[in-house]
């Protein structure tokens, strides 16, 4: 029993890899992966609709703010050397919990975005474009490098904590084609 898929009904080819602890672990059922998938799209709309609130709306509070910050590090620093802790760490903390459902949905939605840099990539382009339109068309918002910054560290530790496994638990490894060489050169 040989073939892409023989590993589902119980044969384990020559060419499969093996995890370490030498069993291969089978994908979820498909009820469970499509369940998984249409919960982690409505969670994916809700949480947008949260973000779009809390970025898209004027906000009285920063009102006063007329200049974008493009320089990494400006707003952090301006944060901790500040006078209030409290607006500090709502500040800053905010900003990383806002990316945090992306790290957690992403590798469930895309799994050809799961990987560290791939999630990382996907939430620079999707922050940087939140802050773009947010910078461009509110009043008294502007554009915020550090938010970008901050809401991929936010990501990337939801994507180390939950969203890894989970995506691997919803979307199988897939083997690539370059697993043929490397599985080859070691059984010899």
């Amino acid at each position: 029993m040989t073939g892409k898929y023989a590993w589902w009904r119980g044969a384990q080819p020559e060419e499969a890899a093996l995890p370490a602890n030498g069993r291969q672990r089978r994908p979820a059922h498909r009820a469970v992966r499509a369940l998984a998938v249409v919960a982690a799209f409505v969670g994916t709309v809700l949480f947008s609709a949260v973000l779009a609130r809390l970025t898209l709306e004027p906000s009285a509070a920063s009102a006063a703010l007329v200049h974008s910050n493009v320089r990494p590090g400006h707003s952090i620093s301006a944060y901790l050397n500040g006078p209030s802790t409290t607006e500090a760490v709502r500040q800053l903390g905010g900003n990383v919990l806002l990316g945090l459902p992306f790290g957690v949905l992403l590798p469930v939605l895309l799994p050809t975005a799961r990987g560290l840099l791939r999630v990382a990539a996907v939430m620079v382009c999707l922050m940087t474009l939140v802050e773009l339109t947010q910078g461009a068309l509110v009043t008294g918002r502007v554009f915020d490098i550090d938010d970008v910054i901050l809401n991929t560290a936010g990501a990337l530790l939801g994507y180390l904590l939950i969203g890894r496994r989970l995506g691997r638990a919803v979307h199988p490894r897939r083997s690539h084609w370059w697993h043929r060489w490397t599985r080859r050169g070691s059984a010899n």
